[in-house]
């Protein structure tokens, strides 16, 4: 069973739509857009590389004041061009985040009929599995990802949470 959520199938009409446009837009015939069979997620010649916005935390508990609301001005900027963002110097050990690391691989290794049924088969609350861009209309605005949103009100109203109280 395969771990990876249907991509291709689910965004084939944007993906062809693409295809098509390009083919007709492009003067040279020889050049084709493909899209990579043996992984999902590439489409080939189409896929732009970014790097995340990378902030430093320490700034906000060891530096002065302009350091922290030069940090806090970075996780606002990020947070809205991007939506996420790196963190270095957060304080978490490394044996949790190691703990943390392994335990993602587990479950995205999950079969993918498992991890849409999140509820049932990984004890999180339904509905926190997500993966693409469900309201994407042109392949710049699709997402290929996926993701488990946990609420904070489940963390905090779990066993393992309790243990860290």
């Amino acid at each position: 069973m395969d771990s990876d959520p249907p991509f291709q199938q689910a965004y084939k009409t944007l993906i062809d739509k693409t295809i098509e446009k390009i083919k007709t837009t492009t003067t040279t015939t020889s050049i084709t857009p493909k899209i990579n069979k043996d992984n999902n997620n590439e489409l080939v010649n189409m896929v732009e590389e970014c790097e995340l916005p990378l902030i430093d935390l320490s700034r906000l508990h060891f530096g002065d004041e302009v350091e922290r609301e030069e940090c806090k001005a970075e996780i606002a900027r990020a947070s809205q061009e991007w939506g996420f963002f790196q963190v270095v110097n957060h304080g978490i050990s490394c044996e949790i985040l190691e703990e943390m690391r392994f335990e993602q691989e587990r479950v995205f290794k999950q079969p993918f009929d498992k991890k849409i049924k999140e509820d049932k088969y990984l004890n999180f609350s339904a509905g926190t599995y997500r993966w693409g861009t469900p309201t994407a209309t042109c392949l710049k605005q699709l997402a290929w990802s996926e993701a488990f949103h946990i609420p904070l009100l489940d963390i905090s109203n779990s066993d393992a949470f309790d243990s860290l109280r």
